[in-house]
């Protein structure tokens, strides 16, 4: 019992610091995507941060299987170059004894991956996919984008020069087609912009009004010291107009409304929902295949660098095997028996392997010469 203890608080250790350390890098990697919304519309840093936490879930469900299986591979090899798996042995410990804490820390983190993939992972990222939309199509965003052309809705469009760090603004341009009859363009020297509960305001200073009507082509011209542009009723210009399939829950996607059962979309989401329910068992069948791999045979002082290779090769054929049979189940869903086989078969093969040792196994260590 208390080998168990020892061996799951080890575990426990440095699963934790591999998926801090592997969130850490996807999270540097992926940031880079948000990059554009920093320097371009000038994200704050607090919402930057916010948005790539809610992203977390979907990293978590990948990162975690192959934390679980670092992990044990390092707490085992760790242990068998100090001698102590070979004590243990001695002891009558066989390698399905070794093996209880990997397998009941492993079901923990299999729940956290069904947690994240059932539930935190359409959650968050509805959520992330909402924000993403607001912060790219909010007008008062578009309107502060210097040098560029911006179309704010269907019938105004918004050019500013420069504006400083104060939000003053200066070079405004701004062409106004809601009228039909009337086209309209203003131009100002400076000028700020304000939000109101009624919408968006372009408050504008030393410039000029022109208008013409589209009907009889008359021109108006008005100089003007003030001036301000009302944007209000563009705050309903921009609706997303469909869902990504990390959106759903299991459920919605296994039962997708509005799709034709032989279209693409309809069994990419079939796929998707069977990946969700097979991908987080890889938590608990990684570290067993390892633990299958290093534990069989003799002990050789030269290291169990071989063995780990062979262990680190054997879960990525794993991962790329139940990765390629999603894809395979999205092209023909009569394929779906074999993302559960692609994790069952596995597992099984290396449950047999632990306890298919003879009760008086002995650990020899291998002579080197």
């Amino acid at each position: 019992m208390q080998v168990n203890t020892y061996l799951a608080k080890q575990l426990l250790l440095a699963f934790m610091v591999v998926v801090i350390s592997l969130t850490c890098v996807v999270w540097l990697s992926q940031s880079l995507r948000f990059i554009d919304l920093i320097v371009n519309r000038g994200l704050p840093l607090p919402t930057f941060i916010y948005l790539t936490i809610l992203l977390l879930p979907t990293w978590l469900s990948i990162v975690m299987p192959i934390a679980i299986f670092a992990s044990s591979l390092y707490i085992y090899n760790r242990m068998l170059v100090d001698r102590e798996i070979i004590v243990l042995v001695a002891a009558g410990l066989s390698p399905w004894r070794l093996s209880s804490p990997v397998v009941l820390v492993s079901l923990i983190v299999t729940i956290l991956c069904y947690s994240m993939t059932l539930y935190f992972i359409p959650v968050s990222y509805q959520a992330f996919k909402e924000l993403q939309f607001k912060i790219r199509h909010n007008y008062t965003d578009i309107l502060l984008r210097e040098g560029t052309f911006n179309a704010v809705g269907k019938d105004i469009t918004v050019y500013i020069r420069e504006r400083n760090l104060k939000g003053e603004l200066s070079g405004i341009i701004i062409n106004d087609e809601r009228n039909s009859l009337e086209s309209i363009t203003v131009m100002a020297e400076s000028g700020a912009l304000s939000v109101t509960e009624k919408g968006p305001q372009v408050f504008m200073r030393n410039g000029n009004r022109q208008s013409r009507n589209t009907k009889t082509g008359q021109v108006g011209l008005l100089y003007f010291d003030s001036y301000t542009v009302d944007l209000s009723g563009l705050n309903s210009m921009s609706q997303r107009a469909w869902k990504d399939q990390n959106e759903y829950f299991v459920h919605e996607l296994l039962n997708p409304r509005n799709e034709a059962e032989n279209s693409k979309r309809y069994k990419k989401f079939i796929a998707e929902a069977h990946y969700r329910i097979t991908s987080p068992l890889l938590a608990i069948v990684l570290p067993i295949l390892g633990l299958a791999v290093l534990l069989k045979g003799e002990f050789s002082r030269r290291g169990q660098t071989l063995r780990i290779c062979s262990a680190v090769i054997v879960a990525g054929l794993v991962e790329c095997t139940v990765l390629g049979s999603k894809f395979f189940v999205a092209q023909n869903a009569m394929l779906i028996p074999i993302m559960y086989g692609t994790v069952a078969a596995p597992l099984a093969i290396a449950f047999v392997s632990l306890i298919s040792y003879p009760s008086n196994f002995k650990f020899r260590p291998k002579r080197d010469f």
